[in-house]
């Protein structure tokens, strides 16, 4: 069954990037620019390689959209979520960087059409898809949910107010934002699958 539903998921994935690709999705994402991201600014230069793998690197706290996606996505930061994710389940870990590696790529290789906040071309918007953010924060939140099942309320409120801030302080579109829960449901399903075959595995008594 993990194995189908992770086919599905996958299959949902690439048809997401496909269609971000083809601009399926420009009328939604400009829509969302004008109305859904009262903290966007949009003028900054595109995050570089290192601001993504050192915390609050050159942060904003210009506003108080910024404080706020910068404190609550703060343990969705690569390095930060890698060591929550690592510490919970060594297949969630392993899972997380290979879903790195795959966002990283489709950011690489995958261009959408242009999006505009007035006549600015919002050139960060250009390769966004998939949101890293929206992936580790679901995987963490998976991760904590999975080590400390009492937790798992406090874990789904803190997804569901991380890529809301993550859309209101203009961050990333909503389809950024599916395709990156898309890729992180994959990468749990992924690490399911690993799981219950090392169990299999496993001789008796081991």
């Amino acid at each position: 069954m993990s194995r189908r539903s992770a086919a599905f998921l996958a299959a949902v994935f690439a048809t997401l990037a496909a269609l971000v690709a083809a601009g399926a999705f420009t009328r939604l994402d400009h829509w969302s620019i004008d109305h859904l991201m009262p903290g966007g600014s949009f003028r900054h230069k595109p995050e570089s390689l290192i601001n993504g793998l050192v915390p609050l690197l050159h942060a904003s706290w210009g506003s108080g959209y910024a404080i706020a996606v910068d404190i609550v996505t703060l343990p969705a930061s690569f390095v930060i979520s890698l060591v929550i994710v690592a510490l919970c389940s060594r297949a969630l870990g392993l899972a997380l960087i290979a879903a790195v590696g795959v966002e990283v790529i489709c950011k690489e290789l995958l261009t959408r059409p242009a999006l505009y906040d007035g006549s600015f071309h919002i050139a960060a918007f250009d390769s966004s898809f998939p949101s890293g953010h929206a992936l580790r924060t679901v995987l963490v939140a998976a991760a904590a949910s999975l080590r400390w099942p009492r937790a798992r309320p406090f874990a789904i409120a803190w997804t569901i107010a991380s890529l809301v801030l993550l859309l209101l302080a203009g961050w990333h579109t909503p389809s950024d934002l599916a395709g990156g829960v898309a890729l992180a449901g994959l990468a749990l399903l992924c690490a399911r699958s690993a799981g219950a075959l090392r169990r299999r595995r496993l001789p008796r008594g081991a």
